[in-house]
């Protein structure tokens, strides 16, 4: 039997937990802790990160980080904790998670080329839901369209081009942003 530790973040928690199967941890735990650090290289952050890519592909999106599902009750969280119960730095890498399922389409035709697109943004509300909302493909975040050019050759507000796919963007404990493309 081992035991493994994993620190996230300047002075934010520090679990242990022994890993003989992986029923013996909450994954939940562990995409919380391995997403503060931007998932590093270890046998627990990646099947935190296949979960969590599990959770979002391709339909229906089901929320990537399920804190209920993480007793944080033995944890060492210095901070305050503020609404519902959830300590500000957890609150903080919640707010930093952002789905977004693109869709664009575009055919030639004999009227001329018909373009379709569908963008749904994935987020969670400042009470901690898991919310849902279309956005016109001209609202899109700058950082949406960069990610767009960058993983499918096309942005949203162009004729040509087409695309499916999942974006979602998270934050380490520095604040810095991920992205990850799943196409479908």
């Amino acid at each position: 039997m081992r035991t493994v530790v994993v620190s996230a973040g300047v002075g934010f928690a520090s679990y242990s937990w022994t890993t003989l199967p992986a029923q013996s941890y909450q994954i939940d735990c562990a995409i919380l802790l391995c997403l503060a650090g931007d998932f590093p290289a270890s046998a627990e952050c990646s099947a935190a990160h296949a979960e969590m890519i599990r959770r979002i592909t391709p339909w229906p999106i089901e929320p990537p980080l399920q804190l209920w599902r993480c007793p944080m009750g033995g944890a060492t969280i210095s901070a305050s904790v503020s609404t519902g119960g959830v300590p500000d730095e957890v609150r903080s890498y919640r707010a930093g998670i952002e789905v977004w399922q693109l869709s664009k389409r575009s055919i030639s035709s004999s009227g001329g080329r018909e373009v379709y697109r569908t963008a749904i943004r994935h987020f969670y509300h400042e009470g901690g839901e898991f919310r849902r909302e279309g956005v016109q493909e001209t609202s899109l975040p700058g950082w949406v369209e960069e990610q767009l050019e960058v993983h499918a050759g096309a942005g949203m507000t162009g004729e040509s081009g087409s695309f499916r796919g999942i974006l979602m963007r998270t934050q380490d404990y520095r604040g810095s942003p991920s992205y990850e493309w799943v196409p479908y």
